[in-house]
């Protein structure tokens, strides 16, 4: 009698069956991973950006004039580049100058509601998509939404 030595095809494909899943798996868990990494060093660095406006406008307590050119040319911010979503964001002063919001754009719907999950220390309100936050966050399913810390004094 003859031994037959190896697997069969259908052995084969039930090993690139499994395989298959375990990295679909795994890619799907490293994109989580990071995107919730990109959204905690943005907040680092909205955090940082409320910082140095507050260091450098915050003695004289009027923010009219205030941009992001304004605060990369200070030395505030290393360059003009968004901490997440799209690079149409801004910092602007409030209409009396006695304040400011720091504006993102362009971002999804998941990064939105992040923001808007829990209202940082530094920012007294925050807005999405034109409308005051409140328990439930007003957040598009589409990559238009646009989120905003304001900080008065």
């Amino acid at each position: 009698m003859t031994q037959e030595r190896g697997a069969s095809i259908i052995e084969v494909i039930g090993v690139l069956a499994i395989a298959g899943l375990m990295s679909a798996a795994a890619i799907g868990m490293y994109n989580v991973i990071r995107n919730n990494q990109a959204r905690k060093i943005a907040s680092v660095e909205l955090e940082q950006i409320a910082k140095n406006t507050e260091l450098l406008m915050g003695m004289r307590d009027d923010y009219t004039g205030l941009s992001i050119k304004y605060l990369v040319s200070a030395g505030a911010l290393n360059s003009s580049k968004a901490p997440i979503g799209g690079d149409d964001w801004s910092v602007s002063a409030t209409n009396d100058g006695k304040g400011y919001s720091i504006n993102l754009t362009q971002l999804s719907e998941s990064e939105c509601q992040y923001f808007t999950s829990t209202q940082p220390k530094w920012a007294t309100s925050m807005t999405a998509n034109g409308v005051k936050v409140t328990a439930t966050p007003n957040c598009f399913s589409t990559r238009t939404n646009k989120v905003s810390f304001l900080v008065e004094k």
